[in-house]
């Protein structure tokens, strides 16, 4: 067991146990990655900071039911999904008007590396963008979460080879619209 999951495995004992200051640190630990992973489907972040907070209280609400079948952060992103999905079906029925696909990043680079870095993250985003969304959260799960295949079919709720070709896909797309956006 890595360091990070006995710390996670203390957390989870001390909120079934009821301690509200190892639900505030497993809060911590998941609540960017959380937010990152609900902006991909949601676009909106009092929308996905919504999401943040329904999944950690359904944590603190059902901490006692987790198997360790699998990892704790795969079952955290299970929990996730389907707050986006439910969100998802809610907004669709009352909302009309058209989603605001920008997503900000109030990440700075260093001074001496600022030109690349804007340029590179334009070149990021102007590709992700070309992904579809459930494209674009494989990959966020691959390559920033590193969850695994089966993690992510299970959070997915799909098959793990739903998974491989969403991922190659994805892949190959986002390698396709480099080379064209860097030819030009």
């Amino acid at each position: 067991m890595s360091p990070e999951q006995s710390q996670e495995k203390q957390w989870l004992e001390g909120i079934i146990a009821g301690h509200q200051e190892s639900l505030h640190a497993l809060y911590q630990a998941y609540e960017s990655r959380l937010y990152r992973f609900a902006m991909i489907r949601l676009h909106e972040p009092a929308d996905a900071a919504d999401v943040v907070n329904d999944v950690m209280l359904q944590v603190w609400r059902s901490a006692e039911r987790f198997n360790g079948q699998s990892r704790l952060s795969t079952w955290i992103f299970g929990i996730a999904n389907h707050k986006i999905l439910d969100h998802l079906r809610r907004r669709q029925r009352t909302e009309t008007e058209e989603l605001d696909e920008h997503i900000s990043d109030d990440s700075a680079p260093s001074p001496l590396r600022a030109t690349a870095a804007v340029q590179e993250m334009d070149l990021i985003q102007r590709c992700m963008q070309q992904l579809s969304t459930i494209q674009q959260q494989v990959l966020q799960l691959t390559f920033i979460e590193n969850a695994s295949y089966t993690e992510i079919a299970e959070i997915l709720d799909c098959p793990q080879g739903t998974v491989k070709t969403r991922v190659f896909n994805a892949r190959k797309l986002l390698k396709k619209c480099f080379q064209r956006l860097t030819e030009k």
